[in-house]
């Protein structure tokens, strides 16, 4: 897969960002569907439009933060080939009956975002084993070519007190990052399903930021007691809402992670299959990372953590509908999940 087009609106947004040579390296290293209309005269940004440059700014994000994913993106591009997105994923948290401080509890925090950018909910996936519950959004208009999202939330109320206490110290102080224009932005959207330029410029870094850490500096007695209880709440605790991995489509993954392996990449183990036997999936394991913390006396310390990581997916066809199966399977997140196991 090849990236086919190079549009000027595109790539003036993404300058107005991350400025002109992040967004020259971005647009060489990503596929940019054809079936997105960048062509519009009248000045319009489409949801579509805004759903995929909102996905190349977070890969641009990842790219800048994982450095085995950097590795292979640089090499594949130097022989000419760009990565097709498949889906991004993220993770957030939910607490029973309220938010997360001043963050909409769990999913609802990100659904109130996609669904103006033309997503839709496809499907939810348990992660029983996780105590999570992962849904899939999908784009309205344009499903095979604009990114999936993959949110999953972690359910507080099924792990104990003391979990529920450092969970509670942990994350109450989120904040908002979506402003009040932000959010009138992304009704207006919702509702005409187009923006201006300048409302798309005023609405991406905003909504770009969303997928951060909104809370403080977690206490390390409080990461301990999580990491205890879920290597994904300790996860969340330090890299908050950001892209946990973003996805590449390719023709086998199979064959690809055999060859990743000879070339000394830090593959997992297994390549994870759907109960289906269509969709079929490995990853890189998740990059160390520095982040800080505070002990007892309130001082910054600092401890190496999982960080994200980069997937690798291959979607076989769906004989009932003669394309390739989108749907995603709770057995093979589960797997992938691992990749950014806290170690003990």
């Amino acid at each position: 897969m090849t990236n086919q087009i190079r549009p000027h609106h595109l790539e003036e947004m993404l300058a107005a960002i991350v400025g002109p040579d992040r967004a020259a390296r971005a647009l060489d290293r990503i596929a940019v569907p054809a079936a997105v209309d960048w062509s519009r005269a009248d000045g319009r940004i489409s949801a579509a439009m805004l759903a995929m440059t909102l996905n190349i700014l977070l890969f641009s994000d990842l790219y800048d933060r994982v450095p085995t994913a950097r590795r292979w993106i640089e090499e594949q591009a130097a022989e000419g080939s760009a990565q097709w997105l498949d889906h991004g994923a993220l993770r957030t948290i939910r607490f029973p009956g309220r938010g997360t401080g001043a963050l909409p509890g769990g999913i609802d925090a990100f659904a109130r975002i996609l669904l103006p950018l033309g997503y839709e909910a496809a499907a939810d996936y348990p992660l029983p084993r996780l105590r999570m519950t992962g849904r899939a959004f999908r784009h309205r208009d344009l499903p095979d070519a604009v990114p999936q999202f993959f949110v999953s939330e972690l359910h507080v109320d099924q792990f104990d007190a003391v979990f529920v206490d450092a969970a509670n110290r942990v994350f109450g102080s989120s904040h908002d990052p979506l402003s009040p224009l932000s959010r009138a932005l992304l009704d207006l959207l919702g509702q005409q399903g187009w923006l201006t330029r300048q409302q798309a410029g005023e609405l991406l870094p905003a909504i770009v930021g969303a997928f951060s850490r909104t809370h403080d500096i977690p206490h390390l007695a409080d990461y301990d007691i999580l990491r205890a209880g879920s290597s994904e709440a300790a996860w969340i605790a330090t890299e908050g809402n950001a892209f946990n991995h973003a996805t590449s489509r390719v023709a086998d993954v199979g064959a690809l992670a055999g060859q990743l392996r000879q070339q000394g990449y830090p593959v997992k183990e297994a390549v994870e299959h759907s109960a289906s036997g269509r969709v079929h999936q490995t990853a890189f394991r998740a990059d160390p990372v520095s982040r800080r913390f505070r002990d007892d006396d309130g001082a910054i310390v600092e401890r190496v953590v999982p960080g994200s990581f980069y997937e690798f997916i291959t979607r076989d066809i769906d004989p009932a509908t003669g394309r390739i199966d989108l749907a995603f399977d709770s057995g093979n997140a589960t797997g992938i999940f691992a990749v950014t196991r806290a170690a003990a």
